[in-house]
């Protein structure tokens, strides 16, 4: 939440439909950012 807030601390629309759409698509955003971040990890045998 921390992050999202960091991001863009604003909700610019009025309308509530707009409202979860810019959400959505900052999560999404987040999600791709912290998926790039991660390490693949592999099992050795």
């Amino acid at each position: 939440m921390n992050r999202l807030k960091l991001f863009c601390d604003q909700i610019m629309s009025r309308d509530p439909d707009r409202q979860t759409a810019g959400i959505q698509t900052r999560i999404a955003i987040m999600n791709r950012c912290s998926a790039l971040g991660r390490a693949e990890i592999e099992a050795v045998a």
